[in-house]
């Protein structure tokens, strides 16, 4: 039992921080708090496509002068960590843009609670 679940720890990983991150953009009222459950979920997603990248007893895919056919199978596929980092990227521009809202909204309303802010608004 506890070697199936050590085998799939990534897996229990990221459903871990998907349900942390979710909770944190669902459940709490701070706007920060919900910032950072972004960051975890997103996280996350990211975990989970490099964990299915990986491949036992596989090698970084550069050609080397051997005779004979080429064997796909010995190869890791690089597209999934090329894609991630470009998520990685992608995500820390999301937060430091959504930062910088934060503190407009923090100047305009003097508060991040978003029911108050909610509320001043008219809704």
């Amino acid at each position: 039992m506890i070697a199936e679940i050590a085998a799939r720890f990534p897996f229990w990983a990221t459903a871990i921080l998907l349900v942390i991150g979710l909770y944190g953009m669902i459940g709490k009222r701070s706007l920060v708090k919900k910032v950072i459950g972004l960051n975890i979920f997103q996280s996350a997603v990211i975990l989970f496509f490099i964990s299915q990248a990986l491949k036992a007893d596989a090698t970084i895919p550069i050609l080397e002068e051997s005779p004979g056919p080429i064997d796909p199978d010995r190869y890791i596929n690089p597209l999934p960590h090329v894609f991630m980092l470009t998520a990685i990227v992608v995500s820390a521009a999301i937060t430091g843009v959504s930062l910088a809202f934060l503190v407009v909204m923090h100047r305009r309303f003097r508060t991040l609670d978003e029911a108050e802010i909610l509320k001043e608004v008219g809704q």
